[in-house]
């Protein structure tokens, strides 16, 4: 039975990550701290390159790039071939989007509100080129997305699902399961954004039903930024094909004619840097080791806990949606918008996000915001890290009521 890790072990954590002695962190949604043994498996790579060649080093690195693929595909119960190591999120879910060739007029693509605006600009791209159209899901009152109402909309012109598990603007979780279940019933490709999920909530490929899935490395999974991983259902495979490949995912036959890769490594190109693979892979391994299932109990604890005390301070609106809520806490503190009370925080040495309508645009627009701002955690904040961001924002909060 899984359970929150104890504060023994996560002083021994945060002994074993650097940052947490310079910062007080909120802002793990945006990047998290790496632990020292991610920061010398990193640079113990580049020394590698810089003393017998950066080439020769290479075989190393593929090692570590192999273990980083098998350790992510642990992670999230798949197979290693249906891995592919990405620079990002982003990179990884756009890649997998263009590759699934091009549209047609009148053709469909639902989404979740909550969809990642990345993601809606790739989308939209290739739907105005097209006369295709994307049409938001119905949420319930709670925010979360509506699978009976994904099914209500579903005819012959859909060509995709696509959903952001957990949002970049609070700490709302999608029913990812529930809508991979109608995906499945009716055979349409399904894209989950993971970005927020790997590293701090159980991910099972096989239980939510997914084609595709992105995820971070320098977010929950704590890995730096550049690192990413991509998931390919491996039935789904051959119905893609990358938009830009290389003689590592493509190489030449004897004809001359370029020969796809038959695993998720087809998204991958011949150049890329083997030493944050080597970083990924330890703080694949770290994930691994701590357990998901002790993360994720303690991140909620810490979150829920967050939100309450947030919620008590005048002048603080907290605006989390859904039941079931992640370690993305977002809230506006009257009279000042997200970036100024972003800045003023990190003036006093706390660190936390905000959020524009760019970031969730369909959310951000239904709901009427403009901005939020956003704390978010991880199994390494403490109580006295949470007790110094409640202490600020309760000084914020009487400076704009007394006008100072």
């Amino acid at each position: 039975m899984s359970s929150p890790l104890s504060p023994a072990a996560v002083d021994a954590l945060r002994a074993r990550t650097p940052g947490t002695r310079s910062t007080t962190h909120f802002n793990h949604a945006g990047a998290s701290l790496p632990s020292s043994a991610t920061l010398e498996a990193i640079h113990a790579h580049l020394w590698r390159e810089a003393t017998i060649g950066p080439m020769e080093a290479g075989v190393a690195g593929r090692q570590q790039t192999e273990r980083a693929r098998a350790l992510a595909a642990q992670l999230l119960n798949a197979q290693p071939a249906e891995i592919a190591l990405t620079n990002g999120n982003s990179h990884g879910w756009g890649a997998a989007f263009a590759a699934l060739g091009p549209w047609r007029l009148g053709e469909r693509i639902l989404v979740g509100r909550h969809e990642w605006g990345g993601n809606l600009a790739v989308m939209r791209l290739a739907a105005q080129r097209a006369g295709a159209t994307i049409e938001a899901i119905p949420s319930d009152a709670d925010g979360t997305v509506n699978p009976d109402a994904l099914e209500a909309m579903l005819d012959d012109r859909v060509r995709l699902i696509a959903l952001t598990w957990m949002p970049a603007n609070g700490g709302l979780i999608n029913p990812a399961a529930a809508i991979g279940r109608v995906a499945r019933r009716h055979g349409i490709p399904y894209f989950i954004d993971a970005a927020q999920a790997v590293g701090q909530f159980p991910v099972d490929v096989v239980e939510v039903g997914c084609d595709v899935l992105s995820g971070a490395g320098r977010k929950a999974l704590r890995g730096s930024r550049g690192t990413g991983l991509l998931y390919i259902r491996q039935d789904f495979l051959s119905r893609l094909t990358p938009a830009f490949v290389d003689t590592h995912c493509a190489p030449l036959d004897a004809n001359g004619e370029p020969v796809l890769r038959n695993d998720a490594a087809r998204f991958e190109l011949s150049e890329a840097s083997l030493a944050l693979h080597c970083g990924l892979a330890n703080a694949l391994q770290e994930a691994i080791e701590i357990g998901i299932g002790n993360i994720r109990p303690r991140i909620d604890g810490i979150a829920q806990t967050l939100r309450r005390q947030l919620a008590a301070i005048a002048g603080v609106t907290v605006l989390d949606q859904g039941v079931e809520r992640s370690g993305l806490v977002s809230f506006n503190v009257a009279g000042l918008d997200a970036v100024s009370v972003q800045r003023r925080l990190a003036a006093r040495g706390v660190v936390i996000g905000s959020n524009g309508v760019p970031y969730t645009p369909l959310d951000m627009e239904s709901r009427g915001l403009k901005q939020i701002a956003r704390a978010s955690v991880s199994y390494l904040t403490t109580e006295s890290e949470t007790g110094k961001l409640l202490d600020e924002i309760r000084a914020l909060t009487r400076q704009q009521s007394t006008g100072d």
